[in-house]
């Protein structure tokens, strides 16, 4: 299911249960760190959200900038509902992206914008919350991808150890 390089960047996020959701999605598609700005989450994190323990696989890391210090040839594509944006639909994800989002009461500043290499929306009505924004991101990245894992061996993998039900031939 890997391909490239993933990490995603949150703008100040508010909620500790969306970045518990947020991690658990970078675990399930396989992103390589997620880092956040801003001092909400920091004060609010002692409510641990991140049921599967993604944290231990993947850094969860507080940023001054969503922008710097990125790794060579890395694409900064903002997710936010911007004028002038493109549909996801329509969009191709690059190899290496960091993915920046909004916060869940406010939006990507206009410098950032300014320096992304290009600015994607969900192209819902009305607005979905920062984890399921990243999730439908996330999700579309691996759809488009040219080779991806699937079938009986990945949903063992994968499942919940709860869950053995099959289809019925």
């Amino acid at each position: 299911m890997k391909n490239g390089y993933v990490s995603i960047g949150l703008t100040n996020p508010k909620s500790p249960s969306n970045v518990g959701a947020v991690m658990r999605a970078a675990g399930c598609y396989q992103a390589d760190a997620v880092f956040y700005t801003g001092q909400r989450y920091a004060r609010a994190a002692k409510y641990n959200t991140d049921t599967k323990n993604i944290s231990s696989k993947i850094p969860l890391q507080a940023a001054d900038s969503l922008i710097d210090d990125l790794p060579e040839n890395t694409k900064i594509i903002c997710v936010d509902l911007v004028e002038g944006a493109i549909a996801l639909p329509d969009f191709s994800h690059p190899e290496r992206a960091h993915y920046i989002f909004g916060p869940e009461d406010g939006t990507i500043c206009q410098e950032v914008i300014n320096k992304a290499d290009a600015v994607v929306y969900v192209p819902t009505v009305g607005c979905m919350n920062l984890a399921a924004s990243v999730n439908v991101l996330l999700y579309d990245r691996l759809a488009k991808m040219e080779k991806i894992t699937v079938g009986d061996e990945l949903i063992k993998r994968s499942r919940d150890t709860n869950n053995k039900v099959k289809v019925k031939s």
